[in-house]
C-alpha cells in the first residue's frame, strides 16, 4: 500500500499543497496548446489542475489513488477520470498533451525512464508533454515518498529519444528556482 493510498497519506498531502497550484504552467502551456486541445492529467491528486486545465482543454484527469478518484468524483460525478499510473498508462485513448504538476518525481529514474515510450505512444502526432518537477541532482524520501530532482541535461537524456524540447525553465514554488517547467513535442519518427 503506497502513500496516497491511506486517508492519512491523503490528508498529509492536502496539508502539504494548500496554496499551490499550476496555474502558472498552464498559462505557460497555453502559449504552445490550442484551446479546446485534449489532455491527460497524470497524477490530478485533489483536482486543482484538473479544474484550471478544464477552463481551457477538454481534460481528462487520472491518478494512481483510488481515494483521490473517488474523492474528486463525489463532487464532479461526470467528469472524465481514470485510475491510471503513470508508469504503464495503461489506456487505449490518445491526448494532444500529457500534463503532470509535481508527480513524475515520486518515481524512481528508471520508472521514469521506462514510462517515456509509453507516454509518446499516448500522445497523438506532435502531441505534447508538459512536466514540473524538483529541480536539482539529489534523491530524497521523506514519510513513505520517493523524490528525485532533475536537471536540464537529465531531462533530456531521459526524453531526447522520443521527444523534442519545446521550453525548458527553472521557477519557483518554494525557494528561487526550486522547480522545473518542461514542455517537450513528440518526434514524428515515434510511431503508435
Amino acid at each position: 500500500m503506497g502513500f496516497f493510498d491511506t486517508k492519512e497519506g491523503v490528508s498529509e498531502y492536502l496539508e502539504m499543497a494548500k496554496g499551490h497550484d499550476g496555474r502558472e504552467l498552464i498559462d505557460k502551456l497555453s502559449e504552445y496548446l490550442a484551446a479546446n486541445s485534449t489532455v491527460l492529467e497524470l497524477g490530478m491528486g485533489p483536482g486543482k489542475d484538473l479544474e484550471l486545465l478544464s477552463k481551457r482543454y477538454e481534460v481528462t484527469g487520472s491518478d494512481n489513488s483510488r481515494l483521490f478518484i473517488e474523492s474528486y468524483r463525489r463532487v464532479n460525478p461526470d467528469a472524465d477520470l481514470m485510475l491510471l499510473d503513470a508508469v504503464t498508462l495503461k489506456t487505449n485513448r490518445r491526448f494532444n498533451c500529457l500534463y503532470s504538476n509535481k508527480v513524475l518525481q515520486h518515481l524512481q529514474r528508471d520508472d521514469l525512464e521506462g514510462s517515456v515510450p509509453r507516454q509518446a505512444e499516448v500522445l497523438n502526432e506532435g502531441g505534447l508533454l508538459a512536466h514540473a518537477l524538483w529541480y536539482g541532482n539529489k534523491v530524497e524520501n521523506h514519510g513513505g515518498l520517493h523524490f528525485q530532482y532533475y536537471e536540464e541535461s537529465e531531462l533530456e537524456e531521459i526524453f531526447g529519444e522520443h521527444f523534442d524540447v519545446v521550453m525548458m525553465e527553472r521557477y519557483e514554488e518554494l525557494d528561487p528556482g526550486d522547480s522545473i517547467f518542461v514542455i517537450l513535442r513528440k518526434k514524428d519518427s515515434v510511431s503508435l
